[in-house]
């Protein structure tokens, strides 16, 4: 994923509220959301490269997602895979403070990462960057290539958006695809410096990214219902936004 903008008990009726765009190469092989053959509560896109995931929820009410944190030197070929901390947890049963903990310490191994993992009732972040693990406190937040909650204009713009729609006693996933749908760059004198050359910069710095073989190839809305009741959409683009498929699933948390 490359942001996230999420809501945690900032609603009375739902105590978590994701909106989050992944940004990739679209040459690399992906399936579309869906429960897993191999983990049937696992449901989640999945990367066909190292089976891992950017995002993902299970019908027991677990929840992860990463984002990967830019790095000007470029990503290290043999690091392990980052997806594989999202269908870590997902696949597992260890809290969620537990797990920053112990992947914490392995952050070394790791390109450059934002950690989220939780369920409704409580989350919690690391980065092998410089911040966690931590538990993230209740309120509206907001993640992309940087750490959790950064300035970066198009998390303060999701932030303060996603704010909106939580003002009022429904929520309207369609005006959460349209925040994720925001095609327009940051202004210049906003861009973050990151080590990337400037027009690729800028080209990053929208919430829908166009940047040629590389750009938003799928926008997500989860919401989870204090009565334990999930609703999740995906939507997939191809290199020119245009959309290419939808996925949509409703279910009920059960816990074992």
């Amino acid at each position: 994923m490359c942001v996230i903008l999420f809501g945690l008990h900032a609603h009375a009726d739902y105590p978590l509220i994701v909106a989050a765009n992944r940004d990739e190469w679209f040459h690399r092989p992906t399936a579309a959301a869906a429960f897993w053959d191999d983990a049937p509560d696992v449901l989640a896109g999945r990367d066909l490269e190292q089976l891992g995931t950017w995002m993902g929820v299970t019908r027991g009410g677990r929840f992860a997602a990463v984002t990967n944190v830019r790095e000007a030197g470029g990503p290290r070929a043999q690091a392990r895979s980052r997806g594989n901390l999202v269908s870590g947890f997902l696949l597992g049963d260890e809290s969620a403070a537990g797990y920053v903990d112990d992947i914490h310490g392995e952050g070394p191994h790791y390109n450059g990462f934002n950690l989220l993992v939780g369920d409704a009732s409580a989350m919690a972040y690391t980065s092998n960057k410089g911040l966690g693990p931590l538990p993230v406190a209740p309120g509206i937040h907001g993640v992309s290539n940087d750490l959790l909650d950064t300035a970066w204009p198009k998390v303060v713009q999701g932030k303060a958006q996603l704010a909106a729609a939580l003002a009022g006693p429904a929520i309207d996933p369609e005006f959460l695809f349209d925040v994720l749908a925001d095609r327009a760059p940051a202004p210049d004198d906003a861009l973050p410096r990151t080590g990337v050359p400037f027009e690729r910069e800028r080209a990053l710095s929208a919430l829908h990214v166009l940047a040629g073989d590389y750009g938003t190839r799928t926008a997500t809305v989860l919401l989870v219902r204090r009565d334990g009741g999930v609703w999740f959409r995906e939507r997939t683009f191809d290199r020119a936004a245009t959309p290419i498929g939808q996925v949509t699933q409703e279910f009920r948390i059960t816990r074992t």
